[in-house]
């Protein structure tokens, strides 16, 4: 089964970018995926058994801003 990926996460690598930083924001969800380097702002696209494959761990997960109404209209 496929890992959950979400628009806004922060994954760490095993390898790292040669700017030195692990860890990745994801920007774009699909058979390909496209991260941003969080070290130097580099964006690349990795197919995603490729991603998958070298996923450490979730550094941070999106979450969603809270939409309940608050009672101002």
């Amino acid at each position: 089964m496929p890992i959950r990926f979400e628009l806004g996460d922060i994954i760490r690598l095993r390898k790292a970018h040669p700017c030195g930083s692990d860890e990745w924001e994801i920007l774009r969800t699909g058979m390909d995926i496209r991260l941003k380097c969080q070290g130097c702002g580099r964006v690349v696209l990795l197919p995603r058994p490729k991603v998958e494959r070298g996923l450490k761990e979730f550094v941070r997960r999106y979450t969603p801003p809270d939409t309940a109404d608050d009672g101002q209209s």
